[in-house]
């Protein structure tokens, strides 16, 4: 088993407040606030941009060795992660994340190419911690 660690804090209340979170093993730190999540603000992260990088890796990740173990050897896996934050009835929920794949792989045809994309995108650890999510997937042969 491994864990991977993580932390958070706000200050202040939730329109005016800011936060800090820290990745313990690469000491990465960022900040979010309010205006990155709920409006346009692009001058920090958000959750949901979080939540997208980790989807994106993982996927990337899974792809790789899916295509790896089916006797393909990947050059490159480029994944990005759309996550729409939507307002529902209680309160804002993620309903929806697209993966936008794009991967450079050597000898297999679209129709395997996609198959395998599906799979990963199914499997992928993030993807099944996501289960309540509508995760779809635009995967693109180079």
């Amino acid at each position: 088993m491994s864990k991977h660690f993580a932390s958070a804090r706000w200050d202040g209340n939730l329109a005016k407040g800011n936060g800090s979170y820290g990745l313990k093993t690469s000491g990465y730190k960022g900040s979010y606030r309010f205006s990155t999540r709920f409006e346009d603000d692009k001058n920090a992260s958000s959750p949901e941009e979080l939540i997208g990088a980790a989807h994106a890796s993982c996927f990337s990740m899974a792809f790789a060795h899916d295509l790896d173990q089916s006797g393909f050897k990947p050059e490159s896996i480029e994944t990005e992660a759309e996550v729409t934050l939507s307002k529902s009835e209680g309160g804002f929920a993620i309903k929806d994340i697209l993966l936008k794949t794009r991967g450079k792989v050597s000898g297999i045809g679209k129709d395997e190419f996609l198959e395998i994309a599906d799979k990963s995108k199914n499997n992928c650890p993030v993807s099944k911690a996501l289960k309540g999510v509508t995760i779809s997937l635009n995967a693109e042969l180079l």
